[in-house]
This record gives structure tokens, C-alpha cells and sequence, in this order.
């Protein structure tokens, strides 16, 4: 939003809720003042948002990471979040010494395991005796409950913690930076390698932004479109870290593969599992 303030010269304005009782209130108080497009941040919303946009047809309304509401002005932006989780399991998986890694999520909801799966499969890719061991902390906010989750994780073998789980996710990173030399942390969402830097081995970097900002730019131009959209790798709606900090501990043949298997997604060669389920079938490709 603050790009296209910036760079489209509009007027932007955000609220935080603080319950999903306020939902329906703030998502009709923009709307009502006149906004061209609302945009209503996480699944959590969808319901509120499904009530309220056909109440103003002339208003476009989008949301990230859930469905659109069956409604001609809205959108749902969505993201293939188990291609940068494969490429970041796929790093994890080479970088182990242990062969052991972890994944802390936050709610233990489908799309959270989606990132779970890709993480599985990629770090197979690395190594196919990998194993996985996972923990979910029920909460997006507890930071101690992450780092916990993360001490336990390294207790029981794990060099690599990727995380899925919001504000708790920090206490991940925090878990790493006391373990010191040898032990990563991989972020998500935003990119987290400063966080920590050198024990945040990448993060997984979901580009809400570039959305949000074409999505604006859609409806000052006349051409939003209601219904689905998703955003991956091709579109750099999905990605990694530049790796900042560890790329000098990260040999070239393994950086050499990451940059193939980026290209095996974008060209379909590699279908990256959405579930648990499909990652259990997934045949790891040949590099």
C-alpha cells in the first residue's frame, strides 16, 4: 500500500482489528467512506467480507489468503506457498548435518500444512533419509511458546527449525540465535534473515506486497477482476531470501541446485505437494 502511495499517488489508510468481532464494522467502514478497494487481511475475514461486499457493489474488495466471496467485486489473492516451502526444505535438507530437521507451524490448519508438505519435499529432495519432526505452537502471538517448541526441536537432534507460525515464529528464530554456530532457523512470510544474522539460514518469502500493489494498481486502471488469484514462483509472488548472511556457508553445487529447481517449478517439472497426504507420495526428481 505504501508502494502505491508512493508510486500511484493514492490515498491509503489501515486499521488493525483487535477481535473478529470487529471485522464486518471495520470492512464497512471503509467501504462506506468511499475507498475504491478494501482489502480484508487473512482467512479469519472471509466470512465477514462475504456479508459485507455485496452491500457495496461499487466498492472492489480483495483478500489475502482465502477464498474470494461469491461476489463480482472481490477478489482473493492467494499464494503457492509450498514452492518457496520446497526450496527452503530443499537448503534445510542439504545444509543438515544431522539429517534431522524441524517445522514449527502456528494453527494447525490446511494452510499451514501446505507449507509443512512443501518443506517435506523439498528437504527430501536434498537427502531422502531426512527426517522431519514437527510442532505446532495453537498460536500465532506466543513467542515463548515458539522458542519452547524450537529448544525441544533442537533437543531431540534438529539443526534446522523452518517456521510457519507468525509472531511466534520469532521465538524460533530466538531459539536458534542461542544455539549458536551450527543451528539455523529459516523465516517465513517477510524476509527474517536480519533477525538473527548468520543463524537465519533464508526465509520464505511470500510477496503480499507485490499483490496488494498490483491489485491497486488493477483498479485505478480499470481492470480488476473478481474470483481467485494465485501468485507463485513465475509471478514473484513466491520466493527466498538473497541469503545475506549465509550464502558463504552454502556450497556452489547446492546453490547451483536451488536456482535448477526454482526452474523445474516455474516449468513444470516439479509438482510441489499442497498436503501431508501428497507429500507422503512424492517422488523426489534427480539433479
Amino acid at each position: 500500500m505504501q508502494r502505491a502511495e508512493k508510486e500511484l499517488g493514492v490515498e491509503i489508510k489501515y486499521v488493525e482489528s483487535k477481535d473478529p468481532s470487529e471485522y464486518k464494522d471495520k470492512i464497512s467502514s471503509f467501504a462506506s467512506q468511499g475507498y475504491d478497494v478494501v482489502f480484508a487481511v487473512g482467512y479469519l475475514m472471509e466470512d465477514a467480507l462475504g456479508e459485507v461486499a455485496p452491500q457495496f457493489p461499487n466498492v472492489k474488495f480483495a483478500i489475502i489468503d482465502a477464498n474470494a466471496p461469491k461476489s463480482d467485486n472481490c477478489a482473493g489473492i492467494k499464494f503457492k506457498e509450498e514452492q518457496g516451502s520446497f526450496l527452503v526444505g530443499y537448503l534445510a535438507g542439504a545444509m543438515s548435518k544431522t539429517h534431522i530437521l524441524g517445522f514449527v507451524g502456528g494453527q494447525e490448519i490446511d494452510l499451514i500444512k501446505k507449507f509443512e508438505a512443501g518443506y517435506r519435499a523439498g528437504a527430501l529432495t536434498a537427502n531422502p533419509k531426512t527426517q522431519i519432526k514437527v510442532a505446532y505452537t495453537g498460536d500465532w502471538n506466543d513467542l515463548q511458546k515458539g522458542k519452547s517448541q524450537a529448544e525441544q526441536l533442537f533437543g531431540n537432534g534438529a539443526d534446522v527449525i523452518f517456521h510457519g507460525a507468525g509472531k511466534a515464529g520469532l521465538g524460533v528464530i530466538r531459539a536458534a540465535e542461542d544455539k549458536g554456530k551450527g543451528f539455523y532457523a529459516i523465516g517465513c512470510d517477510s524476509n527474517q534473515d536480519g533477525e538473527a544474522k548468520g543463524r537465519v539460514l533464508t526465509s520464505m518469502i511470500k510477496r503480499v506486497d507485490n499483490a496488494v500493489f498490483n491489485t491497486i494498481k488493477a483498479v485505478k486502471e480499470g481492470r480488476f477482476q473478481a474470483g481467485d488469484q494465485v501468485y507463485d514462483l513465475k509471478q514473484e509472488g513466491i520466493g527466498i531470501s538473497d541469503l545475506q548472511y549465509t550464502k558463504q556457508d552454502i556450497s556452489a553445487p547446492v546453490l547451483a541446485n536451488l536456482e535448477k529447481l526454482k526452474k523445474m517449478i516455474i516449468d513444470g517439472q516439479i509438482i510441489v505437494p499442497t498436503t501431508l497426504a501428497e507429500a507422503e507420495k512424492f517422488q523426489p526428481p534427480k539433479l
